[in-house]
């Protein structure tokens, strides 16, 4: 699935690249007279993050643009970086901290193969074998950070209804909770699920995940029915935390939420036998 980056931002990223090549510095030189992160700076060539106004100001007086970046950031699109679920993967794989909430599904960086399955198989338009073989191979493939032993810290939000349906049948979901618990058992993943009992909360609209970068800010992503958007406004995405920060003061403890898990995978188990 490709990204859309608003076209406003090839010009500007393209303008910067020119700039710093013209000065003779690369980006990492770029980023250490400009206080930023190297990672920023290719993010913002590319068309993927807008620069705020500091940074539009540092690369001004870095590059001795006359005020060039700072007079032409009003003109880039502040909600949208780029759409779908490759741009998000992008930044999950260079992610410090993820936190994350989900309203009916595991979220893909903890699905088993089994279940990534599941969900592949009613997708809509179907998909081919060929097809659905290729974005299993790449949705297992994402969680291949969870086993870097320090990074990405990872706090996720399950609704109860994400315990409660049925994806793939009781089999499948029963691996699929043992195979949480498991994770939940890693120091930097924390666990934690949204009762039915709490009835409505703040983040009932929409699956949301936030993500912080190193020496970056955070950028918040939303998804919904064969859309996403990744969003890096400053003034969103605090909103966007302060949203998820409400929604958990509702949550279950860690060891709760894992002691629930553990026993809605034995009534799965239980049904399996029967």
């Amino acid at each position: 699935m490709g990204t859309d980056v608003p076209e406003s931002r090839f010009p500007y990223g393209d303008e910067l690249r020119k700039r710093r090549e013209d000065a003779g510095l690369t980006q990492e030189l770029l980023s250490q007279q400009a206080i930023m992160s190297r990672t920023h700076i290719a993010h913002i060539e590319g068309g993927r993050r807008k620069p705020s106004l500091d940074d539009a100001k540092r690369l001004d007086q870095v590059l001795d643009t006359g005020g060039v970046f700072e007079r032409f950031l009003p003109t880039l699109d502040s909600r949208k970086v780029a759409v779908h679920f490759a741009a998000a993967a992008e930044f999950e794989q260079q992610a410090t901290m993820i936190r994350e909430y989900a309203s009916s599904l595991v979220p893909g960086l903890l699905q088993t193969e089994e279940y990534a399955r599941a969900v592949f198989r009613f997708t809509f338009p179907p998909k081919s074998d060929d097809e659905r073989d290729s974005a299993l191979v790449t949705r297992l493939g994402r969680a291949r950070i969870l086993d870097n032993p320090v990074t990405p810290v990872l706090w996720t939000m399950l609704d109860e209804a994400v315990l409660r349906r049925p994806v793939g049948g009781p089999g499948v979901m029963a691996e699929q909770l043992r195979h949480l618990q498991r994770l939940g058992d890693r120091e930097r993943i924390r666990l934690h699920v949204l009762p039915f009992s709490v009835g409505a909360h703040a983040l009932m609209e929409s699956s949301l995940t936030l993500t912080w970068l190193e020496d970056s800010p955070p950028i918040a992503y939303v998804e919904g029915v064969k859309t996403g958007a990744i969003l890096d406004d400053p003034a969103v995405v605090h909103h966007c935390q302060a949203i998820y920060d409400l929604a958990l003061g509702d949550v279950l403890s860690h060891r709760e939420s894992l002691a629930l898990i553990k026993a809605v995978a034995e009534e799965y188990e239980e049904h399996e036998q029967h």
